[in-house]
């Protein structure tokens, strides 16, 4: 008897509570994905044939006029002077372990704004990465 309404219990089991948890997720997961903002600075980087494998944390922006900005470990982009980039990439040597950064400059930049980040950097003992896009392939010929 118990065996029997076991199997009409199985028999009358409904997917319905199923499939609301997973429209739930999946609504959970569309819109926590938005929440993910890329880099709202427009940089448009030169081209390099080479690539580094090292990808460090913090990381100093130049905008095409000029700007200097600084985030860490996918963190906001914030403001800093000229004069205070060396105070800051020095507090990077101390909190960071790999005491690197990448540089990513736009290629209208003046090259003395580049050098100016370059020894700052240098000033707090730290490795410098130039962040570059990769070479587009060459074109097929028909």
């Amino acid at each position: 008897m118990a065996l029997k309404r076991q199997q009409d219990m199985l028999a009358t089991f409904s997917m319905a509570s199923m499939t609301d948890v997973i429209f739930l997720l999946l609504v959970f997961f569309m819109v926590t994905s938005t929440f993910v903002f890329p880099t709202a600075l427009e940089i448009k980087l030169p081209e390099s044939s080479e690539q580094t494998p090292l990808k460090p944390a913090t990381r100093v922006f130049i905008d095409s006029d000029g700007a200097y900005f600084v985030s860490y470990d996918e963190g906001e982009l914030l403001p800093v002077e000229s004069d205070a980039l060396i105070d800051y990439l020095s507090l990077i040597n101390r909190q960071d372990s790999a005491a690197a950064f990448a540089v990513y400059a736009d290629e209208a930049v003046p090259y003395g704004s580049v050098v100016r980040v370059l020894n700052a950097g240098a000033g707090a003992n730290l490795k410098m990465v130039l962040a570059t896009k990769p070479l587009n392939a060459p074109a097929a010929q028909h």
